[in-house]
């Protein structure tokens, strides 16, 4: 078995590096950019690879929808096993690419899609032989987790730190993404489609932007005994899911508010096991290119196994309850309202217990009458 990369970027040529070391050859490379270095290796067209029969492993690493999805498609139909890193083609095909890949008789592996270096998704799916998943929850972005750490230790103000994080190769030139919870948004549905055997979709899950975090705010949660973190969520909860992405108080001494710099760490919970933990680093050349290689290698030495036959599960953010923390100038009152405090013209707020999708529609309420005002989930447990 022979491979085939698509992308020479970041984690194409981070996977490139770690085959290569291995012992595992690539035998094209796909990109449209010169690379004297990969010599014959490298090509600028896909049929140089979806005709050659020694080619039975394509990873593709190209990013976005376009050309990825219609490479991906058609190299499943050509009986050729995948693997992938791209979180918005896995989310955004998932129901169709895992059915063509059973379909022909092949393989689709994303292990990198969520959590990067991390064997996240990996041991997801492992726990699912001998388990029920009741939740997966955890930090699965090193941007955010990066920028509130630095916010914290450094007391530095957003800005700031987005900035240092841009400079850093941590965030993206436009950052929307990451700190109003699109990335997130992405992994989360991809575990939880995997973590209950269902079909999540990105706009299926509720979000909370982190975006209007200040100093000041994270002062005032530690005066609370909670440290913000932006927390992602898939929750069963009998024959429905509920599914969000939310900045959220958590305690202090909690295993996740120990999470530094832009390291993430995900969690699963299973009846049987209870909370499993996998932490590190989330993003990268080398740790995301190593994930992708290691899905790679377990086609072409046979350990990779994933059975695709998904359950109906209704994503119905209104089931679930919790209580939340907002910081605004507009006025709130009303049953809502669990406990209150004004400080000059900010009032921060703690609310009665609410579901995820009615505090997503008041959020917007919120930020119409205060376009500066931050929203985050509570945390009691």
């Amino acid at each position: 078995m022979k491979t085939a990369i698509l992308g020479f970027g970041i984690v194409g040529s981070g996977a490139y590096e770690v085959l290569e070391k291995a012992g595992y050859e690539v035998k094209k490379v796909l990109d449209i950019k010169p690379h004297p270095e990969l010599g014959d290796k490298l090509t600028s067209n896909f049929d140089d690879i979806l005709n050659d029969k020694e080619i039975s492993v394509v990873a593709e690493a190209i990013g976005g929808l376009e050309p990825a999805h219609t490479f991906v498609v058609k190299a499943l139909r050509a009986k050729k096993n995948v693997v992938s890193s791209n979180k918005h083609l896995i989310c955004t095909y998932y129901d169709e690419l895992l059915s063509l890949a059973k379909d022909n008789n092949v393989k689709i592996l994303f292990t990198a899609s969520a959590g990067g270096g991390i064997p996240w998704l990996f041991n997801l799916k492992r726990s699912l032989c001998a388990d029920d998943i009741i939740e997966v929850s955890g930090i699965i972005n090193g941007t955010t987790n990066y920028i509130l750490d630095a916010m914290e230790t450094s007391h530095r103000l957003f800005n700031d730190v987005l900035e240092e994080a841009k400079s850093l190769g941590f965030a993206e030139a436009n950052p929307s993404a990451d700190i109003d919870g699109l990335d997130l948004a992405r992994k989360i549905a991809i575990s939880s489609s995997i973590a209950f055997n269902t079909v999540v979709k990105e706009n299926q899950v509720s979000t909370l932007p982190l975006r209007n975090i200040t100093l000041d705010d994270i002062d005032y949660c530690k005066t609370l005994g909670k440290k913000v973190k932006y927390m992602s969520y898939g929750i069963k909860n009998d024959n429905t899911l509920s599914v969000f992405v939310e900045p959220t108080l958590i305690d202090c001494n909690s295993i996740e508010a120990s999470v530094s710099t832009n390291n993430n760490m995900v969690s699963l919970y299973g009846k049987n096991v209870g909370k499993l933990s996998f932490y590190g680093q989330g993003a990268g050349k080398y740790p995301t290119g190593h994930s992708l290689a290691c899905d790679v290698i377990d086609i072409i030495t046979g350990k990779a196994s994933f059975e695709y036959n998904p359950k109906e599960l209704s994503v119905d953010n209104n089931n679930l309850k919790r209580k939340y923390f907002i910081r605004t100038t507009s006025d709130v009152s009303g049953e809502i309202v669990f406990k209150k405090e004004q400080v000059d013209n900010v009032r921060y707020i703690i609310t009665n217990y609410v579901s995820v999708s009615s505090m997503n529609r008041f959020a917007k309420e919120i930020l119409l009458a205060d376009e500066f005002a931050f929203i985050a989930g509570f945390e009691e447990k």
